[in-house]
C-alpha cells in the first residue's frame, strides 16, 4: 500500500473514531501511535521518529501566544462571575425601553459587549438566556425572534477580539494576535450593526413580534437611566480599551494584555462586591479545566501531524488542495464548507488544531492573506455555532429556556441570523479592506 494511501485511511479512522464520541486528543495520539507501528512495520519510517516528539511538545510548552489563553479564559471567567452581564441588559434594556425592538437590541448591545469582555460563547448564551428570555417572552416578543437574538449574539465571542478562535488561529497559522484582532474589528461590528438594523426593521414591519410595553410607574428619569447605563457599561469597556489598544499599539504583547485583562477583570468585579475566595476559586478551576484540555488537544494534534507527515499526507492534502477548480475561490469554498460542516460535530479547538495547519500551505502557495482568510475561517466558526441541527449554542440556550420554548422554536429563531452572517462573510469576502485597513 503507497504511504499516501495509509495517510487517507489514517485521517478518515481518526474522524471515524471522534464522531463516534471518543475524546479527541486521545483519539489523535491512539490512532497516531497505532498508524506510526503500522508505518514502521512496513518500513515506511523508523522509530526515531518519536524522538521528534519531545521537542514539540517542548515547543508547545514554550510558545509566548499560548501564554495568553489562560489570561484570556480567566478573565472571562471572572467578569461572567461578576454579574457584569445581568448589570448591563437591566440597564441597557431600560435605555432602549422606549423603541420597538428594544430589548431585542439590548441583548445584541449586550452580546457584543461580552464578547470583547469574556469571548466565551457557552456563557454568553447561558447568562442571557436565563435573564433575558423570560423577559422577551414576558414582553409579548415572539418565541422565534427571541431565541434567535439571544443565541445569535452569544456567538459573537467568535469573532469579535480579544476571541480565543483568534489566538489559536494566529498561532496555527504563524501570524500575529494583533494583525487578527485588528483585521476582526470591523467585520464584528459590521454583524453587530447587521442585526440591530434587522432588529429595528423587524420591529417596523412585523411589530405583533416585537411589541413596544410601555411601562406604568415609572419614577426613574432619563438622566438617572443613562447614569446607570454608563456605570455599568464604561468600566468593562475601558477593559476592553485598555487590552486591545495595547495590543495594537505594541505596548504590550498578547500575553502581557491579557495578564492586564485578568487583573482588571478581577479589581472590576471586586469593587462591584462581586467576587469572594469561592467565586475565585471556581473561576481558577474552570480555567485549568479549559487549559488542560487545549494542551492535550496541542499534544495529540503534534503527533498527529508529526506521523500524518511522514506519510506524505500534507503533500497530497496541498496537492489536492491546488488542483481544486477555481484556484484560490475554490480554496476559500472548500475551506468554508469543510469547516462549517465539521463545526457541526466537534469544537473549534479540534478544527483548528487538527485542520487548519493542513489548509496553510495550499493557502500560502495560492497567495491568498493568511489573515483574511482566518477571518472567513472564524465566521464560518461562528455560523456553525447556530446552525441546525447541532450548532452547539442552540443546545446552550435549549438547556436554559423555560418548557414552553421547543427546539423547533429556536431553529426556526436562528434562521436569519445565519442568513446575516452569510451576508457579512460575503462581504468581507467581496471587499477584503473591512480586514487589511
Amino acid at each position: 500500500m503507497l504511504p499516501e494511501a495509509i495517510a487517507i485511511l489514517m485521517f478518515v479512522v481518526t474522524f471515524a473514531i471522534i464522531f463516534r464520541g471518543y475524546p479527541v486528543a486521545f483519539t489523535l495520539g491512539g490512532c497516531s501511535l497505532l498508524f506510526f507501528f503500522v508505518g514502521v512495520a512496513l518500513d515506511y519510517f523508523s522509530f526515531s521518529l518519536l524522538k521528534l516528539i519531545p521537542s514539540r511538545i517542548f515547543g508547545i510548552m514554550s510558545n509566548n501566544i499560548l501564554l495568553a489563553i489562560p489570561y484570556f479564559i480567566f478573565m472571562g471567567n471572572i467578569l461572567d462571575k461578576s454579574g457584569l452581564a445581568k448589570d448591563m441588559l437591566s440597564n441597557i434594556g431600560k435605555l432602549f425601553g422606549s423603541l420597538k425592538g428594544g430589548l431585542g437590541a439590548t441583548v445584541i448591545i449586550v452580546g457584543a459587549l461580552l464578547a470583547a469582555s469574556t469571548s466565551i460563547v457557552a456563557a454568553s448564551v447561558i447568562t442571557m438566556g436565563v435573564i433575558s428570555l423570560p423577559l422577551m417572552l414576558e414582553q409579548g416578543y415572539s418565541k422565534k425572534y427571541a431565541t434567535g437574538v439571544i443565541v445569535a449574539s452569544g456567538t459573537l465571542g467568535q469573532i469579535i477580539p480579544p476571541s480565543i478562535v483568534l489566538i489559536v488561529l494566529a498561532d496555527q497559522m504563524g501570524i500575529s494576535v494583533g494583525d487578527l484582532f485588528k483585521g476582526a474589528m470591523f467585520p464584528g461590528i459590521l454583524l453587530t450593526l447587521l442585526y440591530l438594523v434587522y432588529t429595528f426593521v423587524l420591529g417596523k414591519l412585523q411589530p405583533s413580534d416585537l411589541p413596544l410595553k410601555i411601562e406604568e410607574n415609572i419614577t426613574t428619569t432619563k438622566k438617572e437611566i443613562l447614569w446607570e447605563v454608563i456605570k455599568s457599561s464604561v468600566p468593562p469597556l475601558l477593559l476592553i480599551v485598555l487590552v486591545l489598544g495595547s495590543i495594537f499599539t505594541g505596548v504590550a504583547t498578547v500575553s502581557e494584555a491579557g495578564a492586564v485583562g485578568a487583573m482588571g477583570a478581577y479589581v472590576l468585579a471586586k469593587l462591584k462586591g462581586r467576587i469572594c475566595k469561592k467565586e475565585l476559586y471556581e473561576s481558577a478551576d474552570k480555567t485549568v479545566t479549559t487549559v488542560s484540555m487545549v494542551l492535550f488537544l496541542l499534544i495529540g494534534s503534534t503527533v498527529f501531524a508529526l506521523v500524518f507527515r511522514a506519510y506524505n499526507g500534507d503533500l497530497l492534502l496541498e496537492e489536492f488542495l491546488l488542483n481544486l477548480p477555481g484556484g484560490k475561490i475554490g480554496l476559500i469554498l472548500f475551506s468554508s464548507l469543510f469547516v462549517f460542516i465539521l463545526g457541526f460535530f466537534i469544537d473549534f479547538f479540534e478544527i483548528i488544531f487538527i485542520i487548519i495547519p493542513l489548509l496553510v500551505p495550499a493557502a500560502i502557495a495560492l497567495d491568498v492573506d493568511l489573515v483574511w482568510f482566518a477571518i472567513i475561517i472564524s465566521m464560518n466558526l461562528q455560523t456553525s455555532f447556530l446552525t441546525p441541527p447541532f450548532g452547539f449554542s442552540i443546545f446552550f440556550l435549549k438547556g436554559v429556556a423555560p418548557p414552553e420554548i421547543s427546539t423547533k422554536d429556536i431553529y426556526k429563531g436562528v434562521i436569519p441570523f445565519i442568513a446575516l452572517q452569510v451576508l457579512c462573510m460575503v462581504l468581507v469576502y467581496v471587499f477584503p479592506e473591512l480586514v487589511s485597513w
